[in-house]
């Protein structure tokens, strides 16, 4: 998968906006103004910053040690980095993506949320 391809696929969500608050090599996507994704334009292999439930961060690094890693310059128990380009196919990238939105979304206040929905 190529980092349009998720772009795509994340901006497609509701309310979500891009941007690039920490330059120009990290592309941030917010929904509601709070990050659910990180991605480093520049690091090699391409790689991006999820959030994650705990006990499911502690799963998908000891399930996939070599792409996914406790987040880089992030919160190690709530983010995880994944590599990009490494073992993981489209649809697990898809669902990290997907889980770290849900996360962020259901720290939304109440009405946030229904607005989300609706």
């Amino acid at each position: 998968m190529h980092i349009e391809t998720i772009r795509e696929y994340i901006l497609q969500k509701p309310s979500v906006t891009e941007g690039f608050p920490f330059g120009e090599d990290t592309l941030v996507f917010k929904v509601n103004e709070k990050i659910f994704l990180l991605a480093a334009l520049d690091s090699s292999p391409l790689q991006f910053n999820v959030k994650c439930d705990p006990d499911k961060a502690i799963e998908l690094r000891d399930d996939y040690p070599e792409s996914v890693l406790p987040g880089y310059h992030m919160n190690k128990k709530h983010w995880n980095t994944v590599d990009f380009e490494g073992s993981l196919d489209d649809k697990m990238l898809r669902q990290l993506v997907d889980h770290s939105y849900e996360q962020v979304v259901k720290s939304l206040k109440k009405s946030e949320r229904a607005a989300l929905e609706g």
